[in-house]
């Protein structure tokens, strides 16, 4: 008998998709540059990351197909983002309260 070792199929994303995804990351850009010259005094950092998030998220999931991934590699990103997330938190609470 031979074993025969499937792949999992992963979907074809089609075109339409990633020109909407490059759309939207140059808006995104383009709302961190507004951003970052409005001068929004100390939320304009905290704003700028939470936009940093997004593309990242988008770029994660559609550019690296992240979106069509197990769970476990899913769970495994979610931990490493939690903790950088917790350690910049630590981060400005510790430059805010100074």
């Amino acid at each position: 008998m031979e074993h025969i070792q499937r792949e999992k199929e992963v979907p074809v994303i089609g075109y339409g998709t990633f020109v909407a995804v490059w759309v939207a990351l140059l808006i995104l850009l383009a709302v961190t540059i507004a951003v970052a010259r409005i001068h929004l005094t100390r939320f304009s950092v905290l704003i700028n990351l939470l936009i940093a998030s997004v593309k990242a998220g988008l770029v994660v999931t559609f550019f690296m197909h992240l979106k069509y991934e197990g769970r476990l590699l899913k769970g495994l990103l979610l931990l490493a983002i939690a903790t950088l997330t917790a350690i910049i938190a630590l981060t400005f609470s510790d430059v805010w309260y100074r």
